[in-house]
């Protein structure tokens, strides 16, 4: 990589813009490209600096700076890009205005990187932790610059707070989650170079890649927290580097008056290392594979502040839990409203189409809304205990109310069987009709889990109620044999019958169609040879009709096999 003099030379080539309105006087200047919405809750993008971007059309890398509000991150652009505080950054306690938003250097350096020229861009961050701006607003910035730059410069002074893992920790969560949001979560997150710059004179024996490194390390017997923050810093992988950068001058009020001579000797030799170290681990901005031009690189950003802006966040003040924790919350609540719009009961197939159906509505939902790709794992599953919590109790409800109405059908079929049971024999075709429609109307209005039950309880009481009913023809019932006197003279007449728990009529004739019978030969003929049935005591049984009125003997809707059969002993 060529790192000579790229700091000292500005790259004010032609072939780096299109034509524009702007002069090229007009470059050597910093350029708002995003600055906070009159609220100072949110972003919104500066035209201006996104048309300087837009005319570059080689591959762009940003090297950003982060930090608290006057930690001096105006000043390390300006003495990175070798440029006094009247003509770079604006100071702040040179300018009232300081910087608000994110500002770029309006002439990017060339940088040849891996034999790609490269045009590297600077941006100057809003400091966190000012008076009158929202953690969110601050989070928001973090976040951005995060996304976009190829280099992050953290610079902290002194030393690195706890709060400064956290705040780092969740900046990269938020860059992650609200990257995924815009190029779809199987795109994995390519996080930029993380340089962490102490601004410390002395270390006390540690390098201060010690010192980042003892930061970072888990934390014993803590309550989890703690590390979990540092956890969501794995993504960064082995992209970041220590470096420590003394104070240039005790009277840092001043240190844009002076000149190189007049500061401290360790800090100049400190300050031309870090340009060489930043130059080295500069490449270009990537996205998909692919490395961004000016166009791209705005297009990139308009995409990832609209979502930033539209995205509901948490800020670092409050735990990610308790943000997820909401959203579960208003997932579960969109689960059960929907549940709760079942008429029960219903049946069981119903019951489940119904649970999966809303269940992936409310895991929908919570794709949209949650945040945080790590801790959306562990929500998740929360999530989706709950929701079965709520479906197990919707299946107790459905099984009540299923048991309550089918209950209330069988008692009254009962009630009305119980009066039909009285009936002579000339109104037995009451008690057919009342029973076909006591029937339908059960097997129609009994529905839900409790219904298979209580169609076996109907099945068995219809069984028994059958077989006290009276029959013309002196019938005389033992077990599954009932022995017939008929008036015919023939000999002994036997109906077989099996019982099952579908039973579905009642006094049909045991003409069976499919005996091929002819109803018309009756008496001794036999119609049929019935095999199979000589253990009864005689070689031959035939079927025929049976005169005897049998209207009280009940049988299955099976085959023809299974139903009863009517057999006669030839003589």
């Amino acid at each position: 990589m060529e790192v000579s003099s790229w700091f000292l030379v500005l790259s004010i080539s032609f072939c780096l813009f299109a034509s524009g309105s702007f002069s090229i006087e007009d470059f050597n200047q910093a350029f708002p490209i995003v600055e906070p919405d009159p609220g100072h809750t949110k972003l919104r993008l500066s035209r201006e600096g996104l048309e300087v971007i837009k005319r570059i059309t080689t591959p762009i890398a940003a090297v950003a700076v982060i930090g608290p509000y006057r930690s001096g991150k105006s000043f390390l652009l300006n003495q990175l890009l070798t440029l006094s505080c009247s003509e770079g950054f604006g100071v702040g306690h040179m300018r009232d205005t300081k910087t608000k938003g994110i500002w770029v250097w309006g002439t990017p350096r060339e940088l040849n990187v891996d034999g790609v020229k490269t045009s590297v861009l600077f941006l100057d961050t809003e400091g966190f932790e000012s008076v009158g701006k929202s953690n969110v607003y601050d989070d928001r910035i973090f976040a951005l610059a995060t996304v976009l730059s190829s280099v992050l410069i953290y610079n902290l002074p002194e030393t690195i707070r706890e709060a400064d893992i956290s705040r780092l920790s969740f900046a990269v969560e938020l860059a992650e989650e609200f990257y995924g949001r815009v190029k779809g979560q199987d795109v994995a997150f390519e996080p930029a170079k993380l340089l962490w710059l102490i601004q410390r004179d002395f270390l006390q024996g540690k390098s201060v890649q010690q010192m980042v490194d003892e930061a970072l390390r888990h934390v014993p017997n803590s309550e989890g927290q703690v590390n979990q923050i540092r956890d969501s810093l794995a993504i960064m992988g082995d992209n970041s580097t220590a470096f420590s950068l003394p104070q240039p001058h005790l009277q840092r009020t001043k240190l844009c008056e002076m000149k190189d001579s007049e500061l401290d000797p360790s800090y100049v030799r400190k300050r031309e290392k870090l340009k060489e170290v930043v130059a080295s681990i500069i490449r270009p901005k990537i996205v998909q594979g692919k490395p961004l031009n000016g166009e791209e690189f705005v297009s990139f950003l308009e995409q990832i502040l609209e979502a930033l802006n539209k995205g509901e966040i948490p800020s670092t003040g409050s735990l990610v839990e308790v943000f997820n924790k909401g959203i579960l919350e208003r997932c579960l609540k969109l689960y059960s409203e929907a549940m709760a719009k079942l008429h029960l009961p219903v049946s069981e197939q119903s019951l489940q189409a119904a649970h999966q159906k809303s269940r992936e509505d409310a895991m929908q939902l919570f794709d949209q809304q949650h945040f945080g790709r790590h801790h959306a794992k562990k929500s998740v599953m929360q999530l989706d205990e709950e929701i079965e919590k709520v479906y197990k109790n919707i299946i107790l409800a459905n099984e009540y109310q299923s048991s309550k109405l089918c209950e209330g059908l069988y008692t009254s079929c009962e009630d009305k069987m119980d009066h039909l049971q009285g009936l002579r024999l000339p109104t037995m075709a009451k008690f057919n009709a009342g029973f076909l429609q006591c029937n339908q109307s059960f097997m129609q209005e009994c529905v839900g889990p409790s219904k298979a039950n209580y169609e076996h309880r109907m099945m068995k009481a219809l069984q028994l109620v059958g077989d006290l009913l009276p029959c013309h023809g002196g019938v005389r019932k033992i077990h599954h044999k009932v022995y017939l006197t008929g008036n015919r003279g023939m000999g002994t007449l036997y109906l077989l019958r099996n019982v099952h728990k579908d039973v579905l009529d009642i006094g049909v004739s045991l003409l069976q169609p499919s005996l091929a019978c002819d109803s018309s030969h009756l008496g001794n003929t036999c119609l049929q040879p019935y095999p199979g049935f000589g253990q009864m005591g005689h070689s031959t049984w035939c079927s025929s009709f049976i005169i005897c009125t049998l209207l009280a003997v009940l049988w299955e809707k099976k085959t023809w096999v299974s139903m009863a059969i009517t057999l006669v002993q030839q003589s």
